[in-house]
């Protein structure tokens, strides 16, 4: 009988170079990692399925350390990222892709089961059409990043959004859909947080997590849950809405979309203190919830 995981994550390993005022930072990024991480914290059973080049490795072994199973393809390069921050606004940023891991196939998804899948690509092309349709014929949740889809390179390297030709094919296969403002918005044109959300779950998905600036806002079921960021640092920035995916998709596994709003941005603002992937265990998750939202 084949193994099932609780939660499986695919992506793109990205050697991130991250440029600040305060310097240059190179971080082991990709969404897979983040919310793989993310999934783990709460201390499920994660699989991370992803494309690197053999030099990376380290990658797989940081991953298998924490627990989680890795299913890796080794290619001739990793995608590599530079990330560069010209303000102290930490969502305002210049991205560059010199080089890509290549995109995934049927045959490294169709081998693996999981209860949920979170699919974190960086740029379009990296999970194709097929590839999302090969998972929707596993009795399992599917969610997506909009990010991985909205985001091409241009000749220079610069990533830009562009229109979403194949939007509603893939929105009629994703049960979650997360997007952040800037991309809501450019997918349907509207600057209003919730009509963005109502319009995008229009397409298919039934649930949408918008992650923002101060926090995060859930549609669910046609209700609205919002949950604000409290982050005493934002060195971390960088993954923010991969560990925000992958911590709302756990946890909604066995809790309602309010309370997993809360676990997701409990983790996420943990998570922004730190570069690399969350590193705190449950426990330290939900005494933050305790402190600092109230929960029981």
């Amino acid at each position: 009988m084949k193994e099932r995981y609780d939660v499986a994550t695919i992506g793109n390993y990205t050697k991130d170079t991250i440029v600040t005022s305060a310097g240059t930072r190179h971080v082991d990024g990709g969404g897979f990692n983040y919310a793989a991480f993310a999934a783990a914290a709460l201390g499920l059973k994660v699989a991370a399925i992803t494309r690197l080049s053999a030099e990376d490795m380290h990658v797989v072994e940081a991953l298998e350390g924490a627990g989680i199973t890795v299913f890796a393809e080794k290619t001739a390069s990793s995608t590599l990222m530079r990330l560069e921050y010209p303000t102290a606004n930490v969502d305002e940023r210049i991205l560059t892709v010199a080089a890509t891991a290549g995109s995934f196939t049927t045959d490294q998804v169709a081998g693996v089961e999981a209860r949920a899948f979170v699919i974190s690509p960086s740029i379009r092309g990296e999970v194709p059409l097929k590839v999302i349709q090969e998972l929707r014929k596993k009795e399992t949740t599917i969610s997506a990043d909009a990010q991985g889809f909205v985001r091409i390179r241009d000749a220079d390297g610069r990533l830009h959004h562009r229109e979403w030709p194949e939007m509603s094919q893939v929105l009629r296969l994703v049960d979650i859909l997360k997007a952040d403002a800037v991309e809501a918005e450019s997918l349907t044109g509207e600057a209003d947080r919730r009509r963005a959300a109502s319009m995008l779950a229009g397409f298919g998905p039934r649930e949408i997590v918008l992650t923002h600036r101060n926090g995060l806002l859930v549609l669910a079921a046609g209700k609205f849950y919002e949950a604000e960021f409290h982050s005493k640092s934002l060195v971390g920035r960088s993954g923010r809405g991969d560990s925000c995916l992958g911590s709302y998709v756990a946890a909604r596994l066995s809790a309602r979309p309010g309370e997993a709003t809360l676990w997701a941005a409990a983790l996420t603002s943990l998570k922004m203190e730190a570069q690399g992937p969350i590193r705190k265990s449950r426990g330290e998750i939900e005494e933050f919830m305790r402190r600092t939202y109230g929960t029981a």
